[in-house]
């Protein structure tokens, strides 16, 4: 039953799209039907699997480095409370600049290879770890704290005893809203200057006026994203379900 229903809302959706296209007349070169995007995926299977490799090698790269960064940022703003003053105006700022803007500039600095993209994907997955991670923090309950305090904890021992392990949910809040973002960041450094991912692969093809191949990369990345998420998600689910 669980495996019945979303078989058929993709059943669905596909003759959906079916439908519009037989309804509008629309071409293949503006909407390629789901049988030509089946059999662009079957084409070109060896050239998606390389650019599969070579995206998921940057998404996780990139989410790793940036779950590591946000947790550090977390911890050294909510630690030192001058310091975190001075890092939340940055924090905020950093997230006001598009992506695409810093994706060029990036580039120019890293060159084509997988550094930029890996930088894009650590840029957009670290602030809503450590902003998650940075609440859940300062939500301690209060009585924890005043019992801390009664027994003569130290400032290390309330951190690493109470503090974190409080605020694990929350970052594992975190880490699930970041693994969506992550392949978002590693396609946006494949637009923007590569030569290899699935990124590179959609450009080219829209080059070569081969829709199909594009839509192709877009039901890829779409399946990586979903189980990127879902790998994330039942990692978290199995690490801090104790805390919760």
């Amino acid at each position: 039953m669980k495996l019945a229903r979303p078989v058929l809302t993709v059943a669905a959706l596909l003759g959906l799209w079916q439908g519009v296209i037989v309804v509008a007349g629309l071409p293949p070169f503006l909407l390629p039907g789901p049988l030509a995007v089946a059999e662009a995926l079957w084409r070109y299977r060896a050239d998606l699997a390389w650019a599969t490799l070579r995206t998921g090698t940057e998404i996780i790269t990139g989410f790793g480095l940036g779950a590591a960064l946000g947790i550090a940022v977390a911890l050294l703003t909510s630690s030192l409370p001058r310091v975190g003053a001075a890092l939340r105006p940055v924090l905020l700022v950093s997230q006001t600049i598009p992506i695409f803007a810093l994706a060029p500039i990036l580039t120019l600095w890293l060159g084509y290879g997988m550094a930029p993209k890996i930088a894009v994907t650590v840029l957009i997955t670290f602030f809503p770890v450590a902003s998650a991670f940075l609440d859940g923090l300062g939500r301690t309950p209060a009585a924890w704290l005043d019992l801390a305090q009664v027994m003569g904890a130290s400032r290390w021992r309330v951190m690493t005893r109470i503090r974190i392990p409080a605020a694990l949910p929350a970052l594992g809040t975190g880490l699930t809203i970041a693994a969506v973002y992550a392949p978002v960041g590693a396609v946006i450094g494949e637009w923007v200057g590569g030569s290899e991912g699935l990124g590179a692969l959609m450009i080219h093809a829209n080059g070569r006026m081969r829709i199909d191949l594009v839509f192709a990369c877009l039901v890829v990345v779409t399946g990586l994203a979903l189980a990127f998420h879902a790998a994330v998600a039942r990692l978290v689910a199995a690490r801090f379900a104790r805390y919760g």
